[in-house]
């Protein structure tokens, strides 16, 4: 990983992690972000499949939700491969136009669609 790769990963991470009861794992090579016992909410890709792009992935509402951010912003969101039918997308994360604190509210809001009822009742992020 480059230094500017490790710097992105780092605030993905940071992002992530300050959720409560979130975990870092590997999933199939690459970090990946679970509510301790539960569901995935983020996965940092760097190159999948050669692809060049450095992104994170976060949960959406859905479909529609999915086409809104992509339709908004396409240098930024993309349906990615394998998650993307299901409503995840991707945002970019390299470049000057990164809003390191729309990656980060992003990453909250997907924890929050796959947090427990217990954890959102507790006060949530």
């Amino acid at each position: 990983m480059s230094p500017d790769t490790e710097t992105v990963l780092a605030k993905v991470c940071d992002a992530a992690l300050s959720l409560p009861s979130a975990c870092e794992k590997l999933s199939h090579g690459s970090p990946g972000f679970f509510i301790a016992g539960g569901k995935a909410f983020a996965y940092f890709w760097r190159n999948h499949h050669n692809d060049g792009e450095t992104v994170a992935i976060v949960k959406t509402t859905g479909r529609d939700e999915q086409q809104m951010l992509i339709g908004a912003d396409p240098e930024c969101y993309y349906a990615p491969p394998y998650l993307g039918p299901s409503g995840w997308v991707a945002m970019r994360l390299e470049g000057e136009a990164v809003d390191s604190d729309r990656v980060a509210d992003r990453i909250a809001i997907s924890w929050e669609l796959a947090a427990p009822r217990r954890l959102l009742e507790a006060g949530g992020r």
